[in-house]
């Protein structure tokens, strides 16, 4: 990650002329640059901070190491560093003297907002109760939940979470509350939660630059497909390894990711173990941000049954790679893959997926050739079509229109 230390003083200087900008932002997220186990959100906060206009001040607080990893990042555990125009804190939450470095900054700041990226992360929950004390002072609070509200999600660890809302559900209520929601869908899952919700911001992130018009891949006897994504529960690599046993023409899968959920993986590997030719499957491990598009681009497709994404890099990451996706229809992306940017899968089961990874292992190579073409097209055209507008921005026009008008997709209210 690109960015400075910054003395403690240094960043109390900058907290305290913040005053004289327009609009002032807390961000909160679990997960932060350098780390980017946590997958798509790292990439989605990154470019709301990018985007945002001269006049918005941000501040971001972060943990001070990545998904799953013990070891903090050398030389900025409990340090203020300062990328671009924001200045970050990575906090070791087991650290009090974190802490009580964190205070001395915070406490005489104001901020316009606190934009938080979860409703179960701690890092989402004490800055609420926080704010909601007085003890932090943020007029108001923006919350994105990530797909957190969606279905499929809610349906993992059902009760627990459902404990959790029975007590949590009213510091999630009021004025001083905005949702920020990615889509129509997104919109509908916040609203089936909390009916009373205002949408503040409903808005897709950019998705990365197109990649140049790929070489023609290496010619072989089989397909070649990839699934690049978090090992877990949601993204149902379990079920693209019981659909290759629907699959009679040749092909060859390679996956990559962070295995998110061990109890889960040792489930994908029994069904890999189980197919006719258990050679098929390899696990490459772990990609680095700057290795998936590359990766991406030497494969005729990618593969993501995924139960419910509010917006999926993984996704937007392999259109712009050219490489066309089979995906169910539980994204935001499902437009632009009936738009020529790879098939559609509206039945989570085996021979359904089967059936979709059939159709692409047996196009000739002139076909699949022009379906990688027309993926990237695809992507090209959805991007050109999005407003380049910081979500914190648009949150900034919501904070002082009426409370009763609900955004359009792309705008604010």
């Amino acid at each position: 990650m690109a960015g400075d230390t910054s003395p403690a003083t240094e960043v109390d200087e900058r907290l305290a002329e913040a005053g004289g900008k327009s609009f002032r932002v807390l961000v909160t997220a679990g997960y932060f640059s350098p780390g980017w186990r946590a997958g798509g959100p790292v990439r989605s906060i990154s470019d709301v901070l990018d985007t945002a206009s001269a006049d918005v001040s941000t501040v971001l607080l972060t943990r001070d190491r990545d998904l799953g990893c013990p070891a903090a990042y050398p030389g900025l555990s409990g340090t203020w560093v300062r990328r671009g125009r924001t200045d970050i804190f990575y906090l070791g939450v087991r650290h009090p003297a974190h802490w009580r470095t964190l205070w001395r900054s915070l406490r005489s700041a104001r901020f316009d907002l606190l934009y938080v990226n979860s409703v179960w992360s701690v890092f989402s929950i004490l800055p609420i109760v926080a704010a909601r004390l007085g003890l932090l002072r943020a007029e108001r609070i923006l919350v994105a939940p990530r797909g957190e509200f969606g279905a499929a999600a809610l349906g993992l660890h059902r009760l627990r979470k459902r404990v959790f809302l029975a007590g949590w559900r009213w510091m999630l209520r009021g004025p001083r509350v905005l949702w920020h929601a990615t889509g129509p869908q997104e919109v509908a899952d916040i609203r089936r939660v909390l009916p009373r919700a205002r949408i503040g911001v409903v808005a897709l992130a950019a998705g990365p630059e197109p990649q140049p018009v790929p070489a023609e891949l290496p010619a072989t006897d089989h397909t070649r497909l990839v699934f690049i994504s978090r090992i877990s529960p949601m993204k149902n690599l379990d079920l693209v390894l019981a659909a290759l046993a629907h699959v009679p023409a040749p092909v060859r899968l390679d996956v990559y990711g962070p295995v998110e959920d061990p109890r889960y993986w040792q489930r994908c590997r029994e069904l890999w173990a189980a197919l006719p030719d258990p050679s098929v499957v390899s696990y490459r491990g772990e990609l680095s941000p700057g290795q998936v598009g590359t990766t991406f681009a030497r494969y005729d497709a990618s593969v993501l049954p995924t139960r419910g994404e509010n917006f999926g890099n993984a996704i937007a990451e392999s259109l712009a790679a050219y490489c066309p996706v089979i995906c169910s229809d539980r994204t935001p992306w499902t437009p632009v893959l009936r738009d020529g940017g790879g098939q559609v899968l509206t039945e989570l089961t085996p021979a359904a997926l089967g059936a979709l990874l059939t159709r692409v292992a047996t196009a000739p190579p002139a076909q699949r050739r022009a379906a990688r073409l027309s993926a990237g097209e695809a992507y090209r055209r959805w991007r050109l079509s999005r407003p380049r507008v910081s979500v914190l921005d648009q949150a900034w026009r919501a904070v002082d229109e009426p409370p009763h008008r609900v955004p359009p997709q792309g705008r604010t209210s």
